[in-house]
């Protein structure tokens, strides 16, 4: 039976990325037209990696900061978001094994300042964190947002 890869080579893993490739047909009724960059896992770590204590960022600007970078229309939404949720899996691996210094995916929210229940810990534990360093945490319905989130957004 393979050993199963830990989140931290699948962040090392660039998989022949970033690339840059045009919006197809079927893509432009969602993405418009131009062009896409499918950013490297480790691109997107290192923006999270960034955001400093009491700021925030979404998923929006990481994709937007990857466009700039790589001279495209719009970063991908699907592998930005999947990258962020590696990047935050291999930052837990590393706070396990006790190191200090990880990627504070807390503070990397979905599009529209809502917290991502799907980052280790889920809601309650990136409520404490983000709590921790003066966000207040709203409920709307089910989803979590962090209130005002666009003044605490972090300059890039």
């Amino acid at each position: 039976m393979p050993l199963r890869i830990s989140w931290r080579e699948k962040l090392a893993d660039d998989k022949d990325l970033p690339k840059v490739e045009k919006i197809t047909p079927k893509m432009r009724q969602s993405w418009g037209t131009g062009t896409f960059v499918v950013p490297a896992p480790r691109e997107v770590d290192a923006i999270m990696k960034k955001i400093p204590k009491g700021k925030l960022i979404t998923i929006k600007e990481i994709r937007q900061k990857l466009a700039s970078e790589h001279g495209a229309d719009i970063g991908c939404p699907i592998t930005t978001g999947i990258f962020a949720w590696i990047a935050a899996n291999a930052a837990e691996e590393n706070a396990v094994e006790g190191k200090k210094r990880i990627t504070p995916y807390w503070r990397t929210l979905k599009t529209g300042g809502e917290l991502n229940p799907k980052y280790p810990g889920g809601i309650e534990s990136l409520k404490a964190k983000l709590e921790a360093e003066g966000h207040r945490v709203i409920r709307k319905g089910k989803r979590f947002l962090i209130e005002n989130y666009e003044k605490r957004l972090a300059k890039l």
